[in-house]
């Protein structure tokens, strides 16, 4: 295997791989050109992410199992489905779109997850974790009600399989016998010990012909002798549990072998053949590096899970050597914060204050930015791993006991969670604090990341509180606000930094459901009124300055400054309402609503996102796509003046 130092600033040669458009090729090749073709493909993932940036270092992880899989398997015929996501560019370069790599996550480019309308390769859309076995067993099950050969194999990884839906998944392939393949990808964060040579040759040994067909001979002798098959049976288990996790996916109703070396590409092509023509469920737990052949990302896989795309530097005079490309993302300190390290600071600071806090994430650590309170509080920290839905009544057990649980979760994220948000924590009334980190418009990771809907879904909830803070400084003190409230509160806020106002020290609250004037009108006819919620705060202080409009900060979605809007449509003839979320339901709704209910008549406008899945693109592209940047904005309100 070829190990890199650095990302490519020039795209590689890479002769074999040029040759695959599709992965068919790849099942007439030698061995020793499948590891040629393996080199080139890592190669050749560094460049792309270089010019595109994206996720990487799961995909380096899996080059050597993304090629045997599509070795082994006739693909598209055969289903293959990724969990999440992150893992399947190598699979993007393989089935034709390997140029197209260069534009991944742009604005009218590749998605940076599989998507059944880019590609017959793709058999299901992914983006969130732990769906690929119940969608594998599903294409399994209606394989063998219309009487198809076909076989279907599901990769997910052990972070993945942390969720209770992965477990679900297993235990129904187990209970309907389905012919499905479960390959885990164990890049050891968790689950088993490092791969040994003895666990090597059992793995070896557990899936070869030989033993496979002894195994079957020998059941049908041992059937005729009483206890023999179960002594038989159980000796085998005991066996593989000395060195294998084996039993926990066995009793499920697996075959499970492994754990095997995920980069002995000889191994891993040996063994899906045999596996490929196995009945029944079967299990292939399947030991990988991230980040495997870049030896910084080797070092670091939670920095290198994905990175900006590169930037050349300018030289300081003509004739001078260029600096080596660095990350984009290293080459300039921002001196803006970010909402998530605003969140991380507040943490901190109000869990000096008030020991019954405890703070939670489904494994968000790092995005949340609850990294520096992990470290000072740690035993008020837990990280549930991919378990949205237990974080959620995990922390409405603490509540029950008195405790001060804050949930850190994106608001992507949270809808797994919904159920739990209203039956275990808003049906109590229970005091818990939601910090719904990436709301709005996310960018580059697109529609499944994007947090369009929470608005919406939070709101018609009742008894719960719903802010959204245009700046730094408000986010801090709506946090406080959401924390002393006595029941279920949430703060969203979006990904990113924010207009870069100064932010204080202290732990002082917001009043809830107050809104602030920012801006009167000075029209004596026509006056337009700005209600602004979050986000586009910003934008709203551009439009109302170019129209002399009033514009309010209305901070609270729920409960609603209800006499800050009636005193606005007392005295404007149009109100126009701003989000970052859909417009159905949303906080222009709310406006809406109140109105009606008071029979107030007056001219509104709502805008927000549109009533469809918003695609991936840089956020300021994707703005104004949305008709939501302040020159869009400006033109909707004038289109509305008489």
């Amino acid at each position: 295997m070829k190990l890199f130092d650095d990302i490519p600033v020039e795209r590689p040669a890479t002769p074999l791989l040029d040759t695959l458009n599709t992965p068919a090729g790849l099942r007439a090749m030698s061995m020793d050109q499948l590891g040629q073709v393996a080199d080139e493909l890592r190669a050749y993932l560094l460049y792309s992410v270089g010019v595109s940036g994206g996720h990487f270092g799961a995909g380096l992880g899996v080059v050597e199992l993304t090629l045997a899989l599509h070795q082994a398997l006739e693909t598209p015929h055969d289903r293959l489905v990724w969990d999440v996501g992150h893992q399947a560019y190598p699979h993007k370069i393989l089935t034709g779109r390997r140029e197209a790599m260069l534009g991944i996550r742009r604005y009218g480019g590749l998605a940076a997850f599989p998507r059944r309308a880019e590609s017959e390769y793709d058999t299901f859309g992914v983006g969130h974790s732990s769906t690929s076995i119940s969608a594998a067993l599903g294409m399994a099950l209606a394989a063998r009600t219309r009487g198809e050969k076909r076989r279907v194999c599901a990769v997910i990884g052990d972070g993945a399989l942390s969720a209770g839906m992965a477990f679900e998944g297993l235990a129904h392939a187990g209970h309907v016998d389905a012919n499905l393949l479960v390959i885990l990808n164990d890049n050891e964060m968790s689950i088993s010990e490092n791969v040994g040579g003895m666990a090597s040759y059992l793995a070896r040994i557990l899936v070869s012909k030989p033993y496979l067909n002894m195994r079957e001979s020998g059941k049908k002798v041992l059937s005729h002798l009483p206890g023999a098959l179960e002594l038989a049976r159980r000796t085998e288990e005991h066996m593989k549990g000395m060195i294998s996790p084996a039993t926990l996916f066995e009793e499920m109703g697996f075959n499970y072998i492994g754990p095997i070396d995920g980069h002995d590409l000889p191994l891993l092509v040996e063994t899906l053949h045999t596996m490929r023509d196995l009945e029944g469920p079967q299990f292939l737990h399947v030991k990988t590096r991230k980040g495997k052949g870049f030896m910084p990302a080797e070092a670091d896989p939670i920095g290198y899970h994905a990175i900006t795309k590169l930037e050349k530097a300018e030289p300081e005079k003509s004739g001078d050597t260029p600096p080596p490309l660095k990350p984009a993302s290293n080459a300039v300190k921002k001196k803006k914060r970010k909402y998530c390290n605003v969140f991380g600071d507040w943490l901190c600071d109000m869990a000096a204050v008030d020991e019954r806090l405890v703070g939670i994430t489904p494994a968000m650590r790092e995005g949340s930015d609850l990294i520096r309170f992990s470290r000072e509080y740690p035993g008020r920290y837990y990280d549930v791993a991919i378990a949205e839905q237990h974080s959620v009544t995990l922390s409405a057990g603490l509540a029950c006991e008195g405790m001060k649980p804050v949930l850190a979760i994106y608001s992507t994220f949270l809808q797994r969670g919904y159920d739990q948000l209203i039956h275990d924590v808003a049906v109590q009334g229970l005091d818990v604090t939601f910090a719904i980190d990436r709301a709005g418009l996310v960018g580059e990771d697109g529609p499944t990341h994007h947090g369009a809907l929470d608005l919406s879904y939070l709101r018609c909830i009742p008894g719960m509180v719903v802010m959204a803070p245009a700046d730094e400084a408000e986010c801090r003190a709506m946090l406080s606000a959401a924390y002393q409230h006595p029941g279920p509160a949430a703060v969203r806020y979006p990904r990113g930094t924010g207009p870069g106002v100064e932010i204080p020290d202290h732990l002082e609250p917001i009043e809830i459901g107050r809104a602030e004037r920012r801006r009167t009108s000075g029209a004596e006819t026509g006056r337009v009124a700005l209600l602004a919620f979050g986000s586009l705060n910003s934008a709203a202080a551009a439009v109302a300055d170019a129209l002399d409009a009033t514009h309010l900060n209305m901070r609270s979605i729920k409960p609603l400054d209800h006499q800050a809007v009636l005193d606005i449509a007392d005295d404007h003839d149009l109100l126009v309402t701003l989000e970052e979320n859909v417009v159905a339901g949303g906080a222009g709704s709310a406006v809406n609503e109140l109105l009606a209910r008071e029979d107030v008549q007056v001219a509104v406008l709502n805008l927000g996102l549109p009533d469809a899945f918003v695609e991936h693109g840089k956020p300021a592209e994707l703005i104004t796509e949305c008709a939501l940047d302040a020159e869009a904005i400006e033109a909707a309100i004038r289109a509305r003046l008489p």
